[in-house]
C-alpha cells in the first residue's frame, strides 16, 4: 500500500502541473518503504549471490520494510530461472520479466509498477559498496531531495578501475558538463534513487530506454529545479564488464543532441515538475513584492546584457555606411527582437509559440519607446557636438539603454507577460495508479506500464548490445 500525506489544514492548493512542497514520508510499518530493482540481462553466473547479499544487508541496516526486484529483460541464458527462485524462497524478493531489454526500459516498467514511495536501482555485479544504501535513500525518507545518485568522481570517493574506464568516464560528464550545463558530477554510476512521486511526474518525459536514461532523467530534473543529493561512494570495477563502448557512447551523443535541442526550443513540458519552496518561514511570500520578481531579474538582466552586447556590435558594424541614426534604428530593431524571444523563454518562461507574434508585436512598442529614447539622446549630443567621436556615440547609447531598462523590465512584466506561467503552460501528467507486486511470485508487468516500443520484436542486435545489468 502507497502511502501519501495530505497538505495541512488552510495550504493553498499547488498550481497545475506542478509537485506539491516535499515533505517526510509517512512510513507504512507493514508495506514496502524501498523498492530495489536490479536490472539484468545474462547475470545467471552473479545474480543469486547479489540478491543474497543485498537482502542480507538490508536486513541488518534498514530500519524499514522493502523490496527487492530483479527485472529480468529478455534473458536468453538461466537468469529468469534463478530469479524465479529467489522470489520463490526469498519473502521480500520479487521477479518481474519483460520481453525486451534495455537498463532504461526496465527501469521506467518496474518504477511505474511499484507501489514503494521511494525507488532505487543497482547493478548486479554490487560494483557500489552498499553501505552508501541508506545515506542514499535517507534525504528521500526526510523529504529533503527528489533524486540521490552515488557519484564516484567527488573527493571522498573511493575508486577502483582501469585507466580506460576513468577517462571515458570523466570525458562524459565534462561533456555534460559543457552541453548541457549539467551540475551533476557523475551520471553514469549504477546506483540512485527516486521519490515515487517524482517517478510517476518524470518517467514519462524520458524517452531513452537505454544507457542514457539516467542522463536524460538527472538533466531534465535538475532544469525544472529539483533537488538532487550526491552520496560519495567506494566503487570497485568489474573487469568482465561487457558495455560497448562505442556503441554506448554514439547512443549519448544522440541522446545529448536531442536533449539539448529540446531545452534550446522549449518543447520539453518542465512545469509538470515544479516544486514550491517548503513551509520555511524564508520561504513564504513576502508582502510587496512579487514572487518570482528576484529571479525574473536575474533572468532579464543576463538577457539584457546579451542584447547590449549585439546591439553595439550592430551599431558598430552599420554606422559607416547607414549613419548614426539608420545604424541605431536597425541595431537596436534587430537586438529587441532577440530580445523579446530570449526573454519570453528564458526570463518568464513561457513555451511553445502560442501568442508569440502577439508577444513580438508587444515587444516592437517597447522596442519605440526605447528607439526614441536613444535617438533623442544621439539627437541631443550632436546638437551639442557636430561631429562627436564613435566612442562619444557609443557611450551615450550605453547610458541612454541603462536609463531606459528599468521601464523595459516594468512593461515587459507587467503588460506583455503578465501571467509568470505562460500561455505554454502544459497541464499535467495523470497520476499513475500504483499496482500492487506480491513479494515471492513472478509478475508479468501490465501493458499500460509497459514503454511505447516494447511492442516491438526482439532482434539479434538487441541480443548483442551492451548488457543493461553492467557498469560504465
Amino acid at each position: 500500500m502507497r502511502t501519501q500525506q495530505l497538505p495541512p489544514a488552510g495550504q493553498e492548493e499547488r498550481s497545475p502541473g506542478s509537485l506539491p512542497a516535499r515533505e517526510h514520508l509517512a512510513v507504512p510499518q507493514t508495506e514496502p518503504v524501498l523498492d530495489v530493482v536490479i536490472p539484468v540481462f545474462n547475470e545467471e553466473k552473479d545474480l543469486e549471490g547479489c540478491v543474497r547479499r543485498l537482502h542480507a544487508h538490508l536486513e541488518r541496516t534498514f530500519p524499514y520494510p522493502f523490496r527487492i526486484t530483479v527485472a529480468d529483460n529478455a534473458s536468453t541464458d538461466r537468469t529468469a530461472v534463478i530469479a524465479e527462485a529467489l522470489a520463490a524462497g526469498i519473502p521480500a524478493v520479487t521477479a518481474v520479466h519483460l520481453e525486451r531489454k534495455g537498463r532504461g526500459r526496465a527501469l521506467r516498467a518496474v518504477w511505474s509498477a511499484s507501489d514503494a514511495p521511494v525507488l532505487a536501482y543497482m547493478d548486479a555485479d554490487l560494483s557500489t559498496d552498499l553501505n552508501a544504501l541508506l545515506p542514499l535513500v535517507a534525504p528521500l525518507i526526510s523529504g529533503h531531495s527528489d533524486l540521490a545518485i552515488g557519484s564516484r568522481l567527488t573527493r571522498s570517493s573511493r575508486v577502483v578501475r582501469g585507466a580506460k574506464r576513468e577517462f571515458v568516464s570523466r570525458s562524459y560528464n565534462i561533456l555534460l558538463r559543457t552541453s548541457l550545463a549539467a551540475r551533476f558530477s557523475d551520471a553514469q554510476c549504477g546506483f540512485k534513487a527516486i521519490r515515487k512521486d517524482v517517478a510517476d511526474r518524470l518517467l514519462p518525459l524520458v524517452e531513452d530506454a537505454g544507457w542514457f536514461f539516467d542522463t536524460e532523467m538527472l538533466v531534465l530534473a535538475e532544469r525544472a529545479g529539483l533537488r538532487i543529493h550526491e552520496v560519495p561512494v567506494d566503487w570497485v570495477d568489474d573487469p568482465h564488464s561487457t558495455v560497448d563502448l562505442v556503441r554506448t557512447a554514439a547512443d549519448d551523443l544522440r541522446g545529448l543532441w536531442r536533449i539539448g535541442r529540446g531545452l534550446a526550443t522549449g518543447m520539453l513540458p518542465l512545469d509538470r515538475l515544479r516544486r514550491p519552496f517548503g513551509d520555511d518561514p524564508r520561504d513564504r511570500d513576502i508582502a510587496g513584492v512579487p514572487a518570482g520578481l528576484a529571479r525574473q531579474l536575474a533572468g532579464f538582466c543576463v538577457v539584457g546584457g546579451l542584447s547590449t552586447v549585439v546591439y553595439l556590435l550592430l551599431f558598430a558594424l552599420l554606422r559607416g555606411p547607414a549613419g548614426a541614426q539608420p545604424a541605431n534604428a536597425l541595431a537596436l530593431l534587430v537586438s529587441a527582437l532577440g530580445n523579446t524571444a530570449a526573454n519570453r523563454r528564458l526570463t518568464f518562461g513561457v513555451r511553445g509559440r502560442d501568442r508569440a507574434v502577439r508577444h513580438q508585436a508587444q515587444g516592437l512598442v517597447v522596442f519605440g519607446i526605447g528607439l526614441a529614447h536613444t535617438s533623442g539622446s544621439l539627437a541631443a549630443l550632436h546638437s551639442a557636438n557636430g561631429s562627436p567621436s564613435r566612442g562619444t556615440e557609443i557611450a551615450v547609447l550605453v547610458a541612454a539603454n541603462l536609463a531606459a531598462t528599468v521601464l523595459r523590465f516594468l512593461l515587459l512584466r507587467a503588460w506583455v507577460f503578465p501571467d509568470r506561467a505562460g500561455p505554454g503552460a502544459v497541464p499535467p501528467v495523470p497520476p499513475v495508479p500504483p499496482v500492487p507486486v506480491r513479494p515471492g511470485a513472478r509478475h508479468a508487468l501490465p501493458t499500460p506500464f509497459v514503454p511505447h516500443d516494447a511492442a516491438a520484436p526482439v532482434t539479434t542486435a538487441d541480443h548483442e548490445a551492451h548488457d543493461p545489468g553492467s557498469h560504465r
